[in-house]
């Protein structure tokens, strides 16, 4: 394989992703777990009343099913698709605009679809960050065949791969960037606020059904299932880190497996650049690759940030707000660029470490995590117009009280797991 070329034609279809200013959006994606409400177990593909006959119930209201042969494992509707992770988190991903708002509204269209149909099984649609009851070995993996070779993949990469795919839920935030400058300066921004990220935003008290005092539950487990395609990406925070920099990331490991003609097969200790003919592939092949890297901020033809727990409305929007505030506007991105350029990626790697112990009181260089997120708090405050303002509202005041949501749980417990979590399901959102 020509190499060069290789890298090129990674380059050219993240370049081919370069917007104007004026056509800046914003994607998201919600992930969520269904829990049975009078028990907060967590409820499975297969059960009689599982997710397979949720997803049937809204295909018959309207929405185009997803197969794989006779398993119904998706949906698409509108601006809007469902899928389920491989332990049943049901997600939605809404397609990109520019306006929080909108966003909003086809996150409440969502809602107000799937609701009553929970509703009427008992069942709740839950924002938090790992199952609060089922443990790991009981959550049956879904009928999808990229899932089996994954799961196959993570039981011999790293201790925590299982957990990874049936356990957590989290909320994924996707941003356009310029031009090549514009984002090496964004990625570098986001990479250095990872530790921030994943402490303002920790929503698991709980795992494996007990409580856990550590913190950020999901950053250690993704730093324990694949350490070759998750976590920070070496030298990303070192220099002119641009297009080609992420081509040679992705070129140079082991994808798991590829996608021909819509079929799966696993890979083995190949790499990228081994299976990548430049002369001769379809774009879904690509895109493909690209996919099955899970770095905390991963590069398509836009960049996902991917470190926040999955939360409940409306804290859930603030951090649309925030990230729109900070990257969107060109005065708060060189602020907070200028907050951050010279930090290293030894700082901000022993900023995650501690942040497992202490939390948002974890300190990156001399401040902690809690103060930095204020600070950015206020920049992103700065970058949004007064229509989008009252978003980041919530998260402000959560900060100023110096909580996040693993300690609004926490603050809770002693009236029992199921009032402690309450706030974290969604149903009556609706009727609010």
């Amino acid at each position: 394989m020509d190499y060069q070329r290789q890298v090129e034609e990674i380059s050219s279809y993240i370049r081919s992703g370069e917007k104007t200013k004026d056509d800046l959006k914003l994607g998201v994606e919600f992930e969520h777990i269904i829990i049975d409400k009078k028990t907060l177990r967590s409820i499975s593909y297969y059960d009689e009343n599982g997710l397979a006959s949720t997803l049937k119930e809204l295909e018959g209201n309207g929405w185009e099913g997803i197969y794989e042969g006779e398993n119904i494992l998706g949906l698409v509707k509108d601006s809007m698709n469902i899928t389920l992770e491989p332990g049943s988190q049901f997600e939605v991903s809404i397609m990109k605009e520019e306006r929080i708002e909108d966003l909003e509204r086809v996150y409440f269209e969502f809602l107000e679809e799937v609701i009553p149909i929970l509703e009427a099984k008992g069942q709740g649609l839950m924002a938090v960050g790992y199952h609060p009851v089922t443990k790991i070995e009981e959550i049956r993996l879904l009928p999808k065949k990229r899932y089996d070779y994954m799961f196959n993949h993570f039981d011999k990469a790293g201790t925590h791969g299982h957990n990874m795919m049936k356990g957590t839920a989290a909320l994924q935030v996707s941003v356009d960037y310029l031009s090549e400058e514009d984002y090496k300066k964004k990625f570098r921004v986001i990479n250095v606020l990872s530790p921030v990220m994943y402490a303002l935003f920790e929503n698991a008290r709980y795992f494996e059904g007990e409580i856990r005092d550590e913190h950020t539950i999901r950053a250690f487990i993704w730093e324990n299932t694949d350490k070759a395609r998750s976590g920070i990406i070496p030298s990303s925070l070192d220099g002119d880190f641009g297009y080609k920099s992420y081509a040679e990331y992705v070129l140079n490991g082991p994808p798991i497996l590829e996608m021909k003609n819509g079929v799966a097969k696993p890979t083995g200790d190949k790499k990228v650049k081994d299976l990548l003919d430049p002369d001769n592939y379809e774009i879904e092949e690509l895109e493909h690759f690209l996919t099955m890297y899970f770095p905390d901020v991963r590069t398509k033809k836009y960049m996902e940030i991917r470190m926040m727990d999955s939360i409940p409305y409306p804290l859930n929007f603030s951090v649309i707000a925030l990230w729109k505030g900070l990257l969107y506007n060109n005065e708060s991105l060189e602020k907070v660029y200028d907050l951050t350029k010279n930090l290293t990626a030894n700082e901000v790697n022993n900023a995650k470490e501690e942040m497992l112990q202490k939390g948002i009181f974890a300190k990156l260089r001399d401040k902690t995590l809690l103060d930095i997120g204020k600070t950015i708090v206020e920049i992103a405050k700065a970058g949004l117009d007064e229509r989008e303002v009252s978003y980041i509202l919530p998260l402000e005041k959560m900060l100023n009280e110096s909580k996040n949501p693993y300690l609004i749980t926490k603050e809770n417990e002693h009236k029992g797991k199921k009032e402690a979590l309450s706030w974290c399901i969604l149903n009556d959102i609706i009727r609010s």
